[in-house]
C-alpha cells in the first residue's frame, strides 16, 4: 500500500475529476516573496464548479481561485503574480505574495503516468513551456529540483519520503501518526508477533521481516529514513548495520547518550566504519525535555523536519550557484 502525500492527493483527485468529464485547472506556486505560507512547487487542482484539492496559499486565496475558474477562458498555461494589493486583500501574512502558474487540463493520461512512476519509487520531473503549453516528463536524479524561470516551470514528483520504523511499540505508533500527517510513507518492521498484533495505526506498510532485511528492501535511496526504536540491541543493531552504509538520508536510534556511545563502540567492534557510525542521530530527536512517548515522538519528527529543511535549503543554494555558473 502506498500512502498519499499532498502532491499525489492532488494528482489523484484531478485524475478522477478528468475521468468523469470535468474540466480541471492545475495551479502551481511558481515564486514566493516575503512570508508566503506555501513554498514553490505547491499544488492545487480546481474543478470547473470551484471545488479545490490541495493548497497554494494556506487557504488565503483558494476562494479566489474557485471564482476565477468559473470565468476561465481555458488558456492552456500562464503565470499570474498576486500583487501586493491582492495579497493584502486575500490575507497573505507579513506582506508575502506569490506568482502562480495555471494550466487547463484536458485529460488525465499524463497525470496517470506520473502517479504510476512515483508509486514505483521513481523521481519524475514534469516541465511545462508556458507560451506553447507543451509539457514533458522525464526520470531525474535526486539533485534535480523545482525550477521556474518565467518561460518554463519544472515540478518534481517523488519518490516520497519514507520512514522505516524498527519496532512496533508505543513510541513507533506515535511517530507513525505524526509522520502520516506530514505526508511520509511509513513502513513498520516488527518481527515480534506480540507487538505487531497490537499495531492499530492504519495506513502503514507492515513487515515481519528481520530488521536488516527490511532496511535492504525499504531504505534504498536518499529519501529514506531509518529509525531504530525497539531498545533491543539485537534488533536495532541489525538495522543499523545495513542502514549506516546505505544512501538513507537519516538514521536515528533510541537510547540515552551513554547507550548511544556503547552502541557506537559495539558497531565499530563488528566492522562498521567509524565515519558511518558517526551518522547515527542518537539519542534520536531534538532535546526538548521529552519524557512521555508522545513527547519523544514529537522531538523525533521535529528533528526530521529540521534536517530536511536544512538539506533542502543547501540543495537550493547549490542549484542556484550551479545555474549562475
Amino acid at each position: 500500500m502506498t500512502i498519499e502525500n499532498s502532491d499525489t492527493e492532488v494528482m489523484n483527485q484531478a485524475i478522477e475529476w478528468l475521468d468523469h468529464g470535468r474540466q480541471v485547472e492545475l495551479v502551481t506556486v511558481a515564486r514566493t516573496w516575503g512570508s508566503s505560507p506555501r513554498p514553490p512547487g505547491s499544488l492545487a487542482a480546481v474543478r470547473d464548479d470551484g471545488h479545490i484539492v490541495g493548497s497554494v496559499s494556506g487557504g488565503c486565496i483558494e476562494k479566489q481561485l474557485a471564482i476565477r475558474i468559473d470565468s476561465n477562458d481555458r488558456v492552456r498555461a500562464f503565470a499570474h503574480e498576486i500583487s501586493n494589493d491582492e495579497a493584502r486583500k486575500f490575507g497573505l501574512p507579513c506582506g508575502g505574495h506569490l506568482e502562480l502558474v495555471f494550466e487547463a487540463l484536458d485529460n488525465s493520461a499524463e497525470l496517470k503516468e506520473i502517479t504510476n512512476l512515483v508509486a514505483n519509487r521513481k523521481r519524475i520531473a514534469r516541465t511545462v513551456t508556458l507560451d506553447s503549453s507543451q509539457s514533458r516528463i522525464e526520470e531525474v536524479d535526486r539533485h534535480t529540483n523545482f525550477l521556474f524561470d518565467g518561460a518554463q516551470i519544472r515540478k518534481v514528483f517523488g519518490p516520497g519520503w519514507r520512514i522505516l520504523l524498527i519496532g512496533g511499540g508505543q513510541l513507533s505508533r506515535y511517530v507513525a501518526q505524526f509522520a502520516l500527517a506530514l505526508d511520509y510513507e511509513v513502513v513498520v518492521c516488527e518481527p515480534r508477533p506480540e507487538f505487531i498484533s497490537a499495531w492499530n495505526i492504519p495506513g502503514c506498510i507492515i513487515s515481519n521481516k528481520l530488521p536488516d532485511e527490511a532496511v535492504l528492501e525499504y531504505a534504498t535511496d536518499h529519501h529514506s529514513i531509518v529509525l531504530a526504536l525497539t531498545h533491543d540491541p539485537n534488533l536495532d543493531d541489525s538495522a543499523l548495520i545495513e542502514a549506516l552504509p546505505s544512501d538513507a538520508f537519516y538514521v536515528g536510534a533510541l537510547g540515552s547518550r551513554a547507550n548511544n556511545e556503547r552502541r557506537k563502540k559495539r558497531l565499530t567492534g563488528i566492522g562498521v566504519e567509524e565515519h558511518e557510525v558517526q551518522r547515527i542521530h542518537g539519542p534520536v530527536g531534538l532535546d526538548i525535555g521529552s519524557r512521555s512517548a508522545a513527547e519523544i515522538a514529537v522531538s523525533i519528527v521535529a528533528e526530521l523536519i529540521q534536517s530536511r529543511n536544512a538539506h533542502d535549503k543547501a540543495t537550493r543554494e547549490a542549484s542556484k550557484q550551479a545555474e549562475n555558473g
